[in-house]
């Protein structure tokens, strides 16, 4: 590289490590306990949840992936928002999902603590946090090939672990000595949709944020060696992933035990884990939901650095934070993350409260309007490919009708999170939220100006 030449991303992802990132997106906490939530309101019903929703995130990153593969930068759909759409797109796009993970990102090196707490009691849980900020930001640093390389492995034991509970599942489900009457737990208790329609809508707002992170694969687009293979390659294995990992392992559970049993005593990890003989099934799970919280806050802190670098590239933020280290790393923006979480855990120590829980309502608004903000920035991009005689390389399914049916069903899930008493202030301060960044916006373009 010349003196006077800058530094740049680089394409140190390869195909194995644009697998398991996808992969190890589409499973996180959200499936390890935040299914108890979901099956407590739609029933044997959850699994048509999982479906659906997992239906409309995969129709959302065909749409994504559409415009990574033709551009693949970083700084994804905020990038795309800002060029199709335009400059207050771009600008509410990026920094709502720097917001959404660093909020995300908070709530998962907290939970590090907490998980730590079940091995070792006495140590108190800012070390545990800090010990894991500290070696997930030297990670960040050195490259990211660095990142890959951790985001594979952690991603190997989640998918190992939803494997393993399948096929014991599975094995518990065929070996019993009632197989096959155990499979009218499906439709006894109250039936297939206990709780009716209302509650299989309901569900949907929990099972919603179980996909949170997916899109993290249009992050890693401006990185990723080949992009014109990988993305399509990991995009398109998505829907699969869900179908096995998320209906496959509800329909498991169901099948099992009567829906309001699953999770009532324990984990549904642990309860399959016992049942099979295996007393270490709590150690067994607390490994598993440790690593899938490192993992997650390995992901925040690269795709925040990496959306702060796409928002400085576009001048939507300071300038310094474009500047590449000389392996093509954002080390202003792994700090200015990393710093940021370091002082909420640092908060939440000193101040425990409820308030934690509030900023976590909030978060999971957020990734609605990330989604939105994908399904319409598309819209604007396919009109400009069609105005210019351009045909992509790797095309979204069924437009522009997919593009209303995702609009039309996250309007539906933000009316159903209105019902949800946990979910309702997130609803309320969402277009506070939204004001402040018009306000952010108009200061930054009278800056410009």
């Amino acid at each position: 590289m010349a003196e006077n030449e800058p530094a740049r991303m680089k394409r140190g992802l390869k195909n194995r490590h644009m697998q398991m990132i996808a992969l190890g997106g589409a499973i996180g906490t959200g499936l390890f306990y935040g299914s108890t939530g979901a099956i407590a309101l739609a029933g044997p019903a959850v699994m048509l949840a999982y479906l659906l929703g997992g239906m409309v995130i995969f129709l959302i990153m065909r749409m994504l992936g559409e415009m990574a593969v033709e551009e693949p930068v970083s700084g994804s759909f905020s990038y795309y928002a800002a060029k199709y759409w335009g400059r207050f797109p771009g600008f509410m796009a990026g920094w709502n999902y720097w917001f959404n993970y660093v909020i995300v990102s908070m709530a998962e090196l907290t939970a590090v603590g907490i998980y730590m707490n079940f091995w070792l009691p006495d140590l108190p849980q800012w070390i545990s946090a800090l010990a894991c900020l500290v070696l997930i930001t030297c990670a960040n640093l050195i490259n990211v090939r660095a990142y890959g390389e951790m985001e594979f492995w952690m991603a190997l034991v989640k998918v190992a672990a939803i494997l393993l509970m399948i096929v014991l599942g599975l094995y518990l489900l065929f070996t019993g000595a009632d197989f096959p009457e155990n499979l009218a737990n499906l439709w006894n208790h109250g039936g297939f949709l206990p709780r009716g329609w209302d509650g299989l809508a309901m569900s949907l707002t929990v099972v919603m944020f179980s996909f949170g992170g997916i899109e993290l694969i249009g992050i890693t687009a401006g990185e990723a060696e080949n992009p014109e293979q990988t993305i399509p390659k990991a995009i398109n294995g998505v829907i699969v992933r869900i179908l096995l990992f998320y209906v496959g392992t509800m329909a498991v559970l169901m099948a099992l035990w009567p829906w309001n049993e699953v999770g009532a005593k324990a984990s549904p990890f642990v309860q399959i884990f016992s049942n099979v003989g295996m007393p270490a099934a709590a150690h067994i799970l607390n490994f598993v939901v440790l690593t899938a919280a490192i993992s997650v806050y390995n992901s925040a802190i690269y795709s925040n650095s990496r959306m702060l670098y796409g928002l400085a590239s576009n001048d939507d933020a300071p300038r310094f934070l474009a500047k590449l280290s000389g392996s093509g790393v954002p080390v202003q923006g792994i700090f200015i993350s990393s710093g940021i979480t370091l002082l909420v855990v640092i908060l939440n120590y000193l101040f425990p409260g409820r308030v934690f829980v509030y900023f976590l309502s909030v978060a999971t608004a957020a990734a609605v309007v990330d989604w939105v903000v994908i399904c319409l920035t598309h819209m604007k991009f396919r009109n400009h490919c069609e105005r210019e005689g351009h045909v992509t390389k790797f095309r979204s399914l069924l437009y522009p009708w997919a593009n209303y049916f995702c609009l039309v069903f996250f309007a539906g899930v933000i009316y159903y999170m209105t019902k949800l008493p946990g979910m309702r202030p997130a609803v309320i301060v969402l277009p506070v939220w939204l004001m402040l960044l018009w306000l952010g916006f108009r200061y930054r373009e009278r800056k410009r100006q």
